[in-house]
């Protein structure tokens, strides 16, 4: 029997339990031959990402910076080489004759090609902070090594907790382009926050809890904080079924939340130069995993496919901020629970560029991004595989803390099902970062937050105060893993803030200047970066 597309073999593979490869994965892909190359546009509807190969079986991973405006084509006139069509313009490029050799050569991770139309990706270390370096020797060299991290997790569980400092009297009103303001009780309506360690630029000193206020250099672009314990009674008593009672220490620790307005910019994201990862999880149910597989999704590494843990060149002139994503993969499958039980672990899903690295797996909170551009954060279901060709990016994390417009996720209080994470006896309070959708007046704002020692409760809590129909845990416990920096530029100097201050760590320097992390050198975590448009919707 013949199937026309990836889709088929992959279901061939998983009926016959064999290995498959990275580019049999793609079921949108297309492959086009002359004499001495083979050229494999992954998916044609993003056309961004090709696999060009010789005849001797060296292959290159290239980047099209322009999909919109640049075709990339094989031709028998010009066996040499490619093709770049822009229009009725055409350039033919001598890959064969030099440019590659030198490409793969070259200390560049994105090296030019063909006058800058187009880019050879290079493989990257990436950095990796000492925590990360503590932890991954502490579970693959030591003896109970999972036991001394559980330890480790203890005594780091309130080391971030922030809970500020009281203001004199209450702040000013704050934007009224931005989305929702937070439900507070009325009891604290003219208590105000002193936020010591928000890194973000803006002109408050004394900030209105659940008041969202502009950031200074980044139009669209808002922040706020937020204690738990502030919320309007009536959210903190709704769904005590789905939701634990808040204790007094996460009730008086801050959150901080930036937002960005969806109509002026979009949403990258990008695998880090070793996670997530394609393998199987550690933490799944021994008994979902098939040893003849070297992954869930039949694929052991992503070669020939490079992945830079960088923000590619064109997209970093317009990138405004940068967080981190989710769970690496050694913590994203389900241990316990029902999806522990389906699609052997419901391991986390993750695509870039509308090249599928995991499969997306149904019942997990998912982002995605549309090849329009437009964003969306959703429980995927069964019946959403039919939206898979309009994919450019999706990462997916555990299962959600508010979904159906404001309703808290039904296992937002269970440890197991909800895969929450934070050590082997549920001690759940730590710092936490998560993501949510607001929508007001016709706007779509993506909030990331940082809660500084929090319970997935009182994530859920705060997102469901600032009327959030969407949200999700992203990452936790460091801050190189809850981290997110802004830039804001003027002409050539650009400045660099952080959500947390202690977040500045995480990135370099060289020569007296900051060198941020995603944006500047490469980083071994997969993450999210934010772009203007290159259209302002109006």
């Amino acid at each position: 029997m013949k199937f026309r597309n990836a889709f088929g073999l992959l279901v061939l593979a998983c009926a016959a339990q064999t290995p498959i490869t990275i580019v049999d994965l793609q079921q949108f892909r297309h492959t086009s031959k002359n004499s001495v190359a083979t050229l494999v546009n992954l998916n044609p509807a993003v056309n961004v990402w090709f696999l060009l190969s010789s005849a001797s079986g060296e292959t290159w991973h290239l980047e099209n910076p322009r999909p919109r405006e640049t075709q990339i084509l094989l031709d028998e006139k010009y066996p040499a080489g490619i093709i770049i069509a822009e229009g009725r313009n055409r350039h033919h490029c001598p890959l064969f004759e030099s440019e590659l050799k030198a490409g793969r050569s070259a200390p560049l991770i994105y090296y030019p090609l063909c006058e800058g139309r187009v880019y050879l990706r290079n493989p990257a270390k990436g950095q990796r902070t000492a925590l990360e370096a503590a932890t991954e020797f502490l579970r693959d060299q030591v003896w109970g090594g999972e036991k001394v991290i559980v330890l480790f997790h203890h005594l780091l569980a309130d080391r971030y907790r922030d809970t500020g400092e009281a203001g004199g009297g209450r702040g000013n009103a704050g934007a009224t382009n931005g989305p929702p303001a937070a439900s507070i009780d009325p009891q604290y309506s003219a208590r105000s926050i002193v936020p010591d360690n928000l890194g973000i630029e803006t002109s408050q000193h004394s900030f209105s809890p659940g008041v969202w206020y502009p950031v200074t250099g980044n139009p669209s672009m808002f922040v706020s904080v937020i204690q738990p314990g502030l919320i309007a009674h009536e959210i903190l008593q709704g769904f005590k079924a789905r939701v634990s009672n808040l204790d007094s220490v996460e009730s008086t620790s801050i959150c901080y939340l930036i937002a960005f307005d969806m109509d002026r910019y979009e949403l990258g994201y990008a695998l880090g130069t070793q996670f997530p990862g394609v393998g199987w999880s550690g933490h799944m149910v021994p008994r979902m995993r098939d040893p003849k597989l070297p992954g869930p999704d039949g694929i052991g590494s992503i070669a020939p496919l490079v992945s830079t843990g960088l923000i590619a060149p064109d997209n970093g002139r317009r990138t405004v901020a940068a967080f981190t994503a989710g769970f690496k993969r050694t913590h994203g499958a389900f241990h316990s629970g029902e999806l522990s039980l389906k699609n052997r672990g419901s391991h986390y899903g993750f695509i870039e560029n509308g090249v599928v690295f995991s499969k997306l797996q149904p019942g997990v909170a998912t982002v995605v991004v549309f090849n329009d551009g437009s964003l969306d954060m959703k429980t995927w279901a069964e019946g959403d595989d039919r939206l898979l060709s309009r994919v450019r990016h999706a990462r997916q994390n555990g299962v959600p803390l508010v979904e159906s417009e404001g309703t808290p996720g039904r296992f937002v209080a269970n440890w197991g099902a909800g895969n929450w994470s934070g050590s082997e006896d549920a001690k759940l309070r730590t710092i936490r970062a998560g993501a949510a959708i607001a929508n007001v007046h016709g706007k779509r704002f993506l909030i990331y937050a940082v809660f500084s020692d929090a319970t997935p409760s009182a994530m859920a809590r705060v997102f469901q105060a600032y009327q959030c129909g969407y949200a999700m845990l992203m990452d936790m416990n460091a801050l190189e893993h809850t981290y997110l920096a802004v830039y804001r530029r003027a002409g050539s100097e650009m400045a660099v803030d952080h959500l947390m201050k202690g977040m500045s760590v995480l990135d370099q320097s060289s020569g007296g200047q900051v060198v941020p992390r995603f944006l500047g050198y490469p980083d071994n975590r997969d993450f999210f970066y934010v772009m203007t448009r290159n259209e302002v919707k109006k």
